[in-house]
């Protein structure tokens, strides 16, 4: 099948499709005037297919002619390192903003693989032929994929049989020779408004009793009976010069409802076997945080830029607290990057399948998560309080009013008035906005938790080593 044209990927979104947004159902979602932008952005994977300069890095060569890199299983080191150049490049032409239309959904793809293969092996499924399928029929078809993992959990101190009533966890409420029938809701499910599949997994471990809960399948975005609830927040479009990037680029989270949603058997990948709902939750996970990371990446440079810029036009570059400040946010852009490709280059191939180093990816997610707060106060700093206190679009307009605006907060012959209100807009949106907020919930909670990702680097790291070398050195028989 042939590559789809971003005016193709947009159209096809028009699918009948039942979408809520603000109470009021969307009918289309590449017209709606808050989901279109998401819609825009998301189109920027189709955009880089066509552009000369973008698509040898966007596309593979197969047998029956180019397809999405995203699509491409990684078996190298080498293939994981373009993966996230591809992550990094789309995000950094989205704004800073991941465009994950492809991204999560093969992260997905990847883990539900191997768990397939190991369940073939052995408990005598045949899962994997049919992920097989699916992983072909998105790549051939080029199509946008979403996950919806998070179930909505209820009281979140009682496990999925546990629960006030039985759909706080998506489960299976029936099957029969045809197939199954997928009942509850997740949440947080990122672009599944503009995606065509919508791939379920398991959001934790599960234990006998849960086997209705233990299940992994794919659903079409206008499968009947799903139900999303689009997110509104930080729906108002703003103005070019005030919001540079959420006025061009957005990102929608759904509430996914399954309301006896009919799943044929050949897109069922797990149904039932409890032991395998947490090893294949996590193997998501991983995969999927080293794509975090490596979206996270243009978002770090630009606190590094955008901060020696402003510098530069408030005229304390050589202020030594500033260039402090400069030497840690480069640090910990730095070492974000070193670590995402340091994962890829310690990966471990897994039946022909590549995975990212546990260990290291999750040390990286943890520094950026950890350290992300601080650096925005640091850019902050840099910047200072016209942040938030700086003046409109429609006084730069005003023949009188721009001139007392270039008469008083022209700072530096480095800069314009103008150009310094534009870079100090651009930092607002970035450090003290709804998008800034937005960006600041994911850096603490995409991709798992904070306390996730330490469990696994203390599950993942071989002590042994380290305890027989204290040893030594203390005496110790």
């Amino acid at each position: 099948m042939p590559l789809m044209s971003p005016s193709e990927y947009k159209q096809s979104l028009n699918d009948g499709r039942v979408v809520y947004y603000r109470g009021e159902r969307v009918e289309d979602v590449a017209a709606h005037p808050v989901i279109g932008v998401a819609v825009d952005h998301a189109a920027i994977d189709y955009e880089m297919a066509e552009d000369e300069n973008d698509k040898e890095l966007a596309l593979v060569d197969g047998p029956d002619g180019p397809y999405s890199r995203y699509y491409h299983i990684p078996e190298s080191a080498d293939d994981l390192l373009k993966r996230s150049a591809l992550i990094e490049r789309a995000t950094n032409l989205g704004g800073t903003l991941v465009v994950l239309i492809k991204e999560i959904g093969t992260d997905a793809l990847f883990a539900l693989r191997l768990l397939a293969s190991y369940m073939d092996k052995n408990l005598g499924s045949d899962y994997l032929p049919r992920v097989r399928k699916f992983h072909d029929h998105c790549r051939d078809n080029d199509l946008a994929v979403a996950v919806a993992q998070t179930d909505v959990k209820g009281d979140r101190g009682k496990g999925p049989g546990d629960q006030a009533h039985p759909d706080y966890y998506v489960r299976v409420a029936a099957e029969d020779d045809e197939g199954i029938t997928l009942r509850g809701a997740k949440v947080h499910t990122s672009v599944s408004t503009n995606a065509h599949e919508i791939i379920v997994l398991p959001t934790r471990n599960m234990r006998s009793g849960d086997e209705a809960y233990a299940v992994a399948c794919a659903v079409p975005a206008n499968a009947p009976g799903l139900t999303m609830l689009a997110s509104g927040y930080g729906g108002r479009k703003g103005t070019e010069f005030e919001n540079p990037i959420s006025s061009k680029h957005k990102m929608m989270e759904t509430l996914t409802v399954f309301d006896d949603v009919k799943v044929p058997w050949e897109r069922v990948f797990l149904s039932g076997e409890v032991d395998m709902a947490g090893p294949l939750a996590k193997t998501f996970v991983e995969f999927h945080r080293f794509t975090a990371v490596s979206y996270k990446l243009p978002l770090v440079d630009l606190f590094v830029g955008a901060s020696h810029l402003m510098a530069e036009y408030n005229g304390i570059l050589r202020a030594g607290h500033v260039r402090d400040k400069l030497a840690k946010l480069i640090s910990y852009a730095q070492i974000c990057r070193g670590m995402t490709r340091e994962a890829a280059r310690e990966c471990k191939v897994m039946d022909g399948v590549a995975v990212p180093n546990a260990e290291i990816i999750n040390i990286a997610k943890l520094h950026f998560a950890t350290g992300y707060h601080q650096a925005l106060a640091w850019v902050q700093d840099i910047a200072g309080g016209l942040l938030v206190t700086g003046p409109s679009e429609e006084d730069l307009d005003d023949p009188r009013l721009g001139e007392l605006i270039d008469k008083y907060l022209g700072a530096s012959p480095a800069a314009s008035t103008l150009d310094r209100l534009k870079l100090m807009n651009l930092i607002a949106e970035i450090t003290a906005s709804d998008f800034a907020g937005y960006q600041a919930v994911l850096a603490i909670h995409a991709e798992g938790s904070i306390e996730a990702e330490k469990m696994t680097i203390w599950r993942e790291h071989e002590v042994a080593p380290a305890i027989d070398y204290a040893k030594r050195l203390a005496g110790i028989g």
